[in-house]
C-alpha cells in the first residue's frame, strides 16, 4: 500500500475513532471500495497511537488536574472531583481488559465477517438513537457515580465487536444512565484513554513477535495524520452534540450498514 493510501487510512481511522460511527466498519469497507490491500500491524498501531496523541492534547489540562489529585489521593489527601474520576475510568476499563484478554481469539477469529459488522452497526445505531430520544440528559460529569462508570464500562465489552463503535455504546450508555449529550461524551472520550493504550500495547508486543519492518516516514505520516483527524473530531463532536444530537450518526450508520449489507451478504 502507497503513502497515499496509507494516509487517507489514518484520515478515517483517526476520524472514526471518536464518533459514534464504527471505525472498523469504515476499514472494512474503504479497501474494499478503492481495490486496497490490508495496510499491515505497524500502521494500524500508527492509527490508533495518533489518536491517543489527540486525545491527550485535547484533554491535557484535565488530564494534568486528574493525574495531580489521583497521586495526592493515594497519598491520604481527600478525594477530589478529579481524583474520583481518574478511578472511575479505571473502573470501567477493567471490563473491557478482562473481555479483551479472554476472547481475543475469538474476537480477531470469528468477529471478522463484514456481515456481523453491518448488523451490528445497524443495531448499535438504533440502540444509541432510542437513547438519546429516551435519556434524561439530566446529569453532568460532576454526578457520576462509580457504578455509573462500572456500567459504561460493561457496556464497552460490547465494543468488542466489530461494528458496534466504541465511543457510539459507551455514549450510549451514558444517556440511558442520565447525562446529558456532552458529558456522555466527554467521559467516552476518557475512557479511550486507557482502552487503547492496552490495545496499543498488545498490537506492539504482536509486531516484535513478527518482528516486521517498518517504513518510518509512512508510519510517522499516518500518526499525524490519525492524530490531526482525531483531534478535530473531538473538537467538532463536542462543539455540536448539544445542538445537533445523535440522529444524524444514526442514520449516517444505518447507511454505512446497508451499504455493507450490499457488497458483502
Amino acid at each position: 500500500m502507497d503513502l497515499f493510501h496509507l494516509i487517507i487510512l489514518g484520515i478515517v481511522q483517526g476520524f472514526t475513532e471518536f464518533l459514534p460511527v464504527s471505525s472498523s466498519a469504515h476499514l472494512v469497507l474503504l479497501p474494499k471500495l478503492a481495490g486496497w490491500k490490508d495496510q499491515g500491524l505497524a500502521y494500524d498501531i500508527a492509527a490508533h497511537l495518533g489518536s491517543l496523541i489527540a486525545v491527550f492534547i485535547y484533554f491535557r489540562s484535565e488530564l494534568h488536574r486528574i493525574g495531580i489529585d489521583w497521586l495526592r489521593s493515594l497519598g491520604g489527601q481527600a478525594l477530589t472531583r478529579e481524583a474520583c474520576l481518574c478511578w472511575y475510568l479505571i473502573a470501567g476499563t477493567l471490563p473491557i481488559a478482562v473481555a479483551g484478554y479472554l476472547m481475543y481469539d475469538t474476537v480477531a477469529t470469528l468477529f471478522r465477517s463484514p456481515v456481523l459488522i453491518a448488523v451490528a452497526t445497524i443495531t448499535f445505531g438504533l440502540l444509541l438513537w432510542w437513547a438519546d430520544l429516551t435519556g434524561k440528559r439530566a446529569r453532568g460529569e460532576g454526578q457520576l457515580a462509580l457504578k455509573d462508570a462500572i456500567w459504561v464500562g460493561l457496556a464497552q465489552v460490547l465494543a468488542l465487536i466489530p461494528g458496534t463503535s466504541r465511543s457510539g455504546i459507551t455514549i450510549t450508555a451514558g444517556l440511558m444512565l442520565g447525562l446529558d449529550r456532552r458529558s456522555a461524551a466527554r467521559f467516552s472520550f476518557l475512557l479511550a484513554i486507557p482502552v487503547i493504550l492496552l490495545a496499543g500495547g498488545h498490537e506492539i508486543y504482536r509486531f516484535q513477535i513478527l518482528d516486521a519492518d517498518i517504513d518510518v516516514p509512512a508510519f510517522v505520516a499516518v500518526l499525524a495524520v490519525s492524530a490531526a483527524s482525531a483531534w478535530l473530531a473531538i473538537g467538532i463532536f463536542l462543539a455540536l452534540i448539544e445542538r445537533i444530537g445523535m440522529l444524524p450518526f444514526v442514520i449516517y450508520r444505518l447507511a454505512l450498514g446497508v451499504l455493507l449489507l450490499y457488497l458483502f451478504a
